[in-house]
């Protein structure tokens, strides 16, 4: 026996705990001593509306430092006033808040920072390390040189110091115009990385700024302002995707000329791509204004806020990401898996509701006219603790119109004259026959009822092939229902050869369809699993109180497996 239980021990010792390759380098940096803490931050640029991709890099560094105890700042990176907004602003903190990332008090602005990232320019001027270009653009782009060539030193390198010094506060001054004049990092000209090219740091621009308004009209670069904000805030682990590698040291470089006592370490992980989707800002942006999607919340985009409009949840996107991984090689997953994880999210948890999407009348003949009963039916028969509800029953039913056929052909177990099915939770019925207009199209079926058959099961043992669904005529919600496809050709791709977008023309399918009265009184973003259709929720935007709008977030049929 203590043999066994010294087996058991030794085995738990050696058991070892999966890590991605960020949390083995923090490991290594707390166990070296590098950081005593993990400090993490998420730091959107507010020129658009976050998308599923950006939910992996939330999620991440939320994930990191609620796992090492550390803290996680949310900061917007708001550089860049020329294509910044407000909305942009309180889309993301909806976003991020939806997805479950608390920052509490720790919500920061790099803008707030601009007068220490000024005074860190003035100390690279004055280290000899910055200087003031009379460059254009493409005199910089042209300077820069290539990949298999070195750059060219700028002609303006050799000013002073202390003309660099008047010349940056004439920019900060409003007394240069846009473009006139940039500030720059003088590094390496001939440097193999193309970022270290004597980087441009400050730009003028004269625009008024949603944090700072006009109080600044020369603005950091990206790149000079990010690591100084991680530095201020204490940021020890920088974490982003593999386009900042290259980047990295120029970060480094920042960090250590302007002499920051606990310099922050940037690590960089691989984006998540979904196939056949949109997430371009200006493509989606084009896509808004040309009215061709409802907004940046459109439902058929993978934007958060489209995301969370359609349905999803907070639960299934972390599932989602977690089954992506976090490494450095850059992969595509299907779309196909996250509606594996909205459906594993929602099948347990949501009632089991009766909706015809595309109604044709269902008579029971031999049903007493005038007489209305209430059947109980169960929420969810995988679930019991969701309990079950009263449906109200009749002479006259809505059916889908796919649920019958006057000629069928074999292995079609449902409605066709002469074939008996089941009613779900409710009676035997067989199909007499159907009515049809003056063009030939089935307008009303007809059948008779077995009453001892009641809950849908029958006395004498007989058995059915086919149970369909149902809702009552006269009781039945009328609402509008939505079905989404890809919005863009999956056959065709993303784009087409001139960069322009191969848009599905069918993307979208509006449909008015009846429902059981239980969905009465369903409010904003509510969801549910319509029998046979899918899962379907409550859209926030244009449902009302008297008519419901629902939006399928996905059917109940899924290509994807779960790998082994």
């Amino acid at each position: 026996m203590e043999n066994k239980e010294l087996q058991l021990e030794t085995a738990e010792e050696k058991e070892v705990v999966s890590k991605n390759f960020i949390e083995q380098e923090i490991d290594k940096d707390l166990a070296e001593g590098v950081y005593d803490t993990v400090h993490t931050r998420f730091p959107p640029e507010p020129n658009g509306y976050l998308h599923i991709g950006h939910a992996k890099s939330i999620l991440l560094n939320y994930g990191l430092a609620q796992k090492y105890g550390g803290k996680f700042n949310m900061r917007f990176d708001d550089t860049n006033p020329t294509k910044e907004k407000i909305e942009f602003v309180e889309s993301i903190k909806a976003d991020i808040e939806w997805l479950g990332a608390d920052w509490e008090d720790r919500l920061f602005f790099a803008s707030d920072y601009f007068e220490e990232m000024y005074e860190g320019a003035i100390k690279l001027i004055k280290k000899g390390k910055a200087y003031v270009s009379d460059l254009t653009a493409d005199e910089i782009r042209a300077y820069r040189g290539t990949l298999t060539e070195p750059g060219k030193e700028d002609p303006y390198a050799t000013r002073s110091i202390e003309e660099n010094l008047a010349l940056f506060e004439a920019m900060r001054n409003g007394e240069v115009a846009d473009g006139a004049k940039v500030l720059r990092a003088r590094i390496d000209m001939s440097s193999p990385n193309m970022n270290m090219r004597d980087p441009v740091i400050y730009r003028v621009a004269h625009m008024h700024h949603h944090n700072t308004g006009d109080k600044w009209c020369i603005y950091p670069m990206y790149d000079f302002a990010h690591p100084i904000e991680d530095a201020i805030e204490g940021i020890t682990h920088s974490i982003c995707t593999l386009e900042f590698e290259d980047h990295r040291p120029l970060y480094d470089w920042v960090v250590r000329e302007l002499e920051y006592p606990h310099p922050p370490r940037q690590i960089e992980f691989a984006k998540l791509y979904l196939k056949n989707v949109i997430t371009g800002k200006r493509y989606i942006k084009k896509l808004v204004e040309e009215g061709i999607v409802d907004g940046w919340d459109d439902p058929r985009l993978v934007s958060i806020a489209a995301l969370r409009r359609r349905g999803f949840t907070p639960e299934s996107i972390k599932m989602f990401v977690e089954l992506c991984g976090v490494s450095k090689a850059n992969s595509i997953a299907d779309y196909a898996m996250l509606e594996y994880c909205i459906r594993e999210d929602l099948k347990l948890k949501k009632s089991r509701v009766m909706a015809v999407l595309d109604p044709i009348k269902l008579v029971i003949d031999n049903y007493p006219e005038g007489q209305t009963e209430i059947l109980d039916s169960p929420n969810n028969l995988e679930n019991e603790a969701l309990g079950s509800r009263q449906v109200p029953f009749g002479r006259e039913l809505y059916i889908d119109r796919e649920d019958f056929m006057e000629e069928p052909p074999k292995k079609y177990f449902r409605m066709f004259p002469g074939n008996e099915v089941r009613l779900m939770n409710a009676y035997f019925v067989k199909c007499t026959g159907c009515v049809k207009d003056e063009n030939g199209n089935v307008v009303e079926v007809h059948c008779t009822y077995d009453p001892a058959s009641k809950g849908g099961n029958s006395p004498d043992g007989r058995k059915v092939k086919g149970t369909i669904h149902w809702v009552p005529a006269h009781e039945a919600v009328e609402a509008e229902v939505r079905l989404f496809e890809n919005l863009v050709d999956e056959e065709k791709g993303v784009y087409n050869e001139d960069g322009s977008l191969n848009l599905n023309p069918n993307s979208l399918e509006v449909r008015t369809c009846y429902i059981e009265p239980s969905i009465k009184g369903a409010k904003a973003f509510e969801s549910f699993q319509f029998v046979r259709q899918g899962f379907f929720c409550v859209d926030y935007k244009d449902s009302t109180e008297d008519k419901l709008v629902f939006n399928r977030i996905v059917s109940l049929k899924s290509s994807f497996k779960l790998p082994k």
